[in-house]
């Protein structure tokens, strides 16, 4: 009897130790962001088609945006952009979700498609139609957290949606491009709201399967080193910042207005960087898993923005 009460005890010694093991580690287990549905998004908006400017799957672009966003605090920045090919009217979208301390956290998408490339069908899966996904989702995870007149813990997050980011040229040119992004931030810079932007966070071409985000040049340096260490937090450090490169995005204007900016982008689309610009951008080139990956790491990321204060 001693001995089988002993067996038992020891059994029951081994049981209870196991949970106090397994209940810390249950405690750290680190919650993802849901990928899948940033993905089922850039679906439904690559099945809207090209969405070139002055072309009709802009429009419809443009009404999925206000359909998703229509119970939030939504602005519709309209302009007349001078472009090679004359006045072109655009918008850009602007999502608000307030905070508790003052200043905000911008993350910016463009979502419209390249008009050189207007004929051959091109729905910009991952040039567009991801990062748009992408922001709709951390949207979707900001409302939960503002509901019933709540704010977030830290800085307001704005998302930005911006129009005429491609060239109307086939040769690219910065001054026949970026016209939301140049737009909004001498529109910001005028109106004094430039200097309550804490950090400005582009994504693009982030959607690729075979994920590669570049360190961009133009980056702010401790931008750069918050997201690194959002990534390292998840163990994702080889997608990010492997190399180096200078590229031309919606994030320059801001940077030359003296905004604390990040362009997060994957310029390595395909063998050769093949894939973009061409008709081979397509959806079966994105995947939820690279999503999941750059949700998990923005979230952190303006975590890390907040704390730093």
């Amino acid at each position: 009897m001693s001995v089988w009460m002993s067996r038992v005890g020891r059994s029951a010694l081994r049981a209870v130790a196991a949970l106090i093991i397994a209940a810390p580690m249950a405690a750290t287990a680190q919650a993802h962001f849901d990928g899948k549905k940033a993905y089922e998004y850039a679906r439904e908006f690559v099945a809207i088609g090209p969405r070139w400017p002055t072309g009709p799957g802009h429009a419809k672009a443009e009404e999925f945006l206000r359909r998703h966003f229509a119970h939030d605090q939504l602005e519709m920045d309209s302009f007349t952009a001078d472009t090679s090919i004359g006045p072109v009217a655009m918008r850009n979208y602007i999502v608000r979700y307030p905070g508790k301390k003052d200043g905000a956290i911008v993350l910016g998408s463009h979502y419209e498609t390249n008009y050189p490339l207007r004929k051959i069908n091109f729905v910009g899966a991952n040039d567009g139609a991801a990062t748009v996904g992408l922001l709709m989702a951390i949207g979707d995870d900001l409302r939960t957290k503002v509901a019933g007149g709540r704010k977030l813990d830290g800085y307001s997050v704005w998302l930005v949606f911006f129009d005429g980011e491609e060239s109307f040229q086939t040769q690219w040119s910065n001054s026949d491009a970026l016209f939301g992004s140049r737009h909004l931030a001498a529109k910001w810079g005028r109106d004094g709201t430039l200097g309550h932007i804490k950090a400005f966070i582009l994504a693009d071409m982030i959607g690729d399967k075979d994920l590669d985000i570049q360190r961009e040049a133009q980056s702010t340096d401790w931008l750069v080193a918050l997201v690194r260490r959002a990534a390292q937090k998840y163990g994702y450090e080889r997608y990010f910042f492997q190399q180096e490169e200078t590229v031309e995005d919606d994030h320059v204007p801001f940077v030359q207005r003296g905004v604390p900016s990040i362009d997060v982008i994957d310029l390595d689309y395909g063998p050769n960087d093949s894939y973009h610009h061409t008709v081979q951008d397509t959806l079966d080139k994105v995947s939820a898993h690279s999503l999941t990956i750059d949700g998990d790491v923005f979230l952190e990321t303006i975590r890390l923005i907040d704390a730093r204060g």
